[in-house]
C-alpha cells in the first residue's frame, strides 16, 4: 500500500506524543513492505506555523494526494480537520483513498481539563489555571473540538489509543466507525542531544522520583507537589524532579518555594528525548498525577526503561499500567493516597524495581511497533471490506 500520513507536530522539532507516534507507526509499516511518506511542517512540505497548520496544510496535502496517489490517508489530531473537508469536496478530482483520522485526545475533555485542581478529601484549592490556560480553554478547545469533529465524521474510520478515549470520540465528536492503535514505543531510539548534566548532580546522585510532561494545569504538577509534603515527614530524603515546561512554570516555581520543597524539587525545564531517556533509566518511579489524559507516551518510555509507574487512574492510564503488577494507581486529586504510594516507591526500593520490570515485560508484550502496525493494518482492512459490502 501507498499510505499518506499529516501531521502537524513531528519530533525532534516538537516534543509530541502525537508526533513521536506518527514516526513509529511508519517505521513499523515500511518494516511491512508498504510505501509511506509524511506531509508535516517545514522540510516535510507545509510551511508556516504550527497555529495556520491547518489551513496552510490543505493545498500541499491534494498536491500530495494526486501526485503520490496514496490508498490510505492519514490526519492527526485535529488539525487535518480543514484537510479532511477539502478533499470531500474535491473528491471528484482525487483518486480514491481510505481516509483515518488518529485522534488522541478529545478537545471537548481538554476543555474540561481546565479548571482548578483541589484536593478530593476536602475541597481545598490547590490550583488555578493561569491566563493562558483560560485563553486555551475559551479560545482553541472551541475551534479543536470543531476540527475534531469535522475530521471524525467525514473520515472513514476514526483510530484512538485507548478504549477510553475512543468512548469519548464517539461521545464528544460523533465518531461512527473507531478502532483502537496503541501508542507504542521503540522503533524510533533517542540520540545524544543537547542535554547537559554537569550543572545537574541531582540527575546523578541517589535515587529520585520524576515527573515529565507539559506543565499545564491538567497535567496535576500541584497535587504531586502537596503529596511531596505529605509523604516528606515519613521520607525525609524524597527527592522529585521535574522535567518540562508550557503555561505553568513560573506558576510552579513559585508553589516550590510557598510549600518549603526547595530541597526535595528541582524544576529542570525542557529536555530532549535523550536526556528524558536517560533519567527514567535512574529514576525511583516515574510520576503522572494527571487529571486528563489520552494515553501518555512516557509511561510506555518509563516501561521500556524498566521504570514503575505511579499514575492517576484516568483515561487510557488503567489500560496500560496494572496496579500492584506494574505500577500503582491512585485516585486523581488525591495528594494524600498520592502520597501514600510515592512513600511505598521510596521505601521498598526492591519492590519498585521489581513493578518496573513486570512493565518492561508488559510493554514487549504489547506496546512495541509490530502491535501498533497489526492493529492499523487490521483497522484498514475492516474498513475497506465494510465500503465494500
Amino acid at each position: 500500500m501507498r499510505i499518506l500520513l499529516i501531521a502537524n507536530t513531528l519530533p525532534p522539532t516538537d516534543l509530541s506524543g502525537a508526533g513521536e507516534q506518527v514516526l513509529q507507526l511508519r517505521s513499523g509499516l515500511e518494516e511491512e513492505g508498504h510505501e509511506v511518506r509524511i506531509l508535516g511542517r517545514g522540510r516535510h512540505g507545509v510551511p508556516g506555523s504550527k497555529v495556520l497548520f491547518p489551513v496552510l496544510a490543505v493545498a500541499p496535502a491534494l498536491r500530495a494526494i494526486r501526485r503520490f496517489r496514496p490508498d490510505v490517508v492519514q490526519v492527526h489530531e485535529s488539525d487535518g480537520g480543514l484537510v479532511v473537508i477539502a478533499a470531500r469536496l474535491a473528491r471528484r478530482l482525487l483518486p480514491p483513498a481510505t481516509w483515518l483520522a488518529l485522534q488522541q485526545v478529545s478537545y471537548r475533555e481538554e476543555r474540561h481539563a481546565v479548571r482548578p485542581l483541589r484536593d478530593r478529601s476536602n475541597g481545598r484549592v490547590l490550583a488555578r489555571p493561569t491566563w493562558a490556560e483560560r485563553r486555551f480553554r475559551w479560545l482553541r478547545t472551541p475551534v479543536q473540538s470543531l476540527l475534531g469533529r469535522w475530521s471524525a465524521r467525514l473520515v472513514d474510520c476514526v483510530l484512538a489509543p485507548s478504549r477510553a478515549t475512543a468512548e469519548e470520540l464517539r461521545r464528544d465528536y460523533g465518531a461512527r466507525a473507531t478502532a483502537i492503535v496503541p501508542n507504542v514505543t521503540g522503533a524510533v531510539s533517542p540520540a545524544p542531544g543537547d542535554a547537559e548534566w554537569s550543572g545537574e548532580p541531582a540527575a546523578h546522585e541517589g535515587p529520585y522520583l520524576l515527573f515529565v510532561g507539559r506543565l499545564r494545569i491538567r497535567k496535576g504538577v500541584e497535587v504531586l507537589l502537596h503529596a511531596i509534603g505529605e509523604a516528606l515527614p515519613g521520607c525525609p530524603d524524597l527527592r522529585l524532579l521535574v522535567v518540562g515546561s508550557g503555561e505553568r512554570s513560573a506558576s510552579l516555581a513559585r508553589s516550590v518555594r510557598d510549600l518549603g520543597l526547595d530541597r526535595h524539587v528541582r524544576l529542570l525545564g525542557r529536555r530532549d528525548a535523550w536526556g528524558i531517556a536517560a533519567l527514567l533509566r535512574r529514576c525511583r518511579a516515574l510520576v503522572v498525577p494527571s487529571t486528563y489524559e489520552g494515553m501518555p507516551l512516557v509511561v510506555l518510555e518509563a516501561m521500556a526503561a524498566a521504570a514503575p509507574v505511579i499514575a492517576s487512574r484516568v483515561s487510557g492510564i488503567p489500560e496500560v499500567v496494572v496496579d500492584g503488577e506494574t505500577g500503582w494507581l491512585v485516585p486523581p486529586e488525591r495528594p494524600g493516597e498520592l502520597a501514600e504510594a510515592l512513600r511505598q516507591a521510596w521505601h521498598e526500593p526492591e519492590e519498585a524495581r521489581r513493578r518496573g520490570r513486570a512493565g518492561a515485560q508488559r510493554l514487549e508484550r504489547r506496546y512495541r511497533p509490530p502491535h501498533a502496525t497489526r492493529a492499523w493494518l487490521d483497522a484498514v482492512a475492516r474498513t475497506v471490506a465494510e465500503d465494500r459490502a
